[in-house]
């Protein structure tokens, strides 16, 4: 399933997928499959990424 709600949120803030892998340690690519769905992210990294982008975890990727 899509993340359009982290797509949303790194846009919001201005950011390109590779300013939000820099900002979180990871590659472009990385950021790139979150988005598409095809990567589930460790929790670590999830925490990471809503640190960066000011959001909580149920904002960027609790399913409801």
């Amino acid at each position: 399933m899509k993340n359009l709600k982290l797509k949303a949120a790194r846009a919001g803030m201005d950011m390109s997928q590779a300013d939000l892998a820099d900002a979180v340690g990871v590659s472009r690519q990385t950021i790139s499959a979150i988005e598409k769905g095809d990567y589930n992210p460790t929790i670590n990294l999830c925490i990471k990424i809503c640190k960066v982008l000011g959001r909580t975890l149920d904002e960027l990727f609790w399913n409801e």
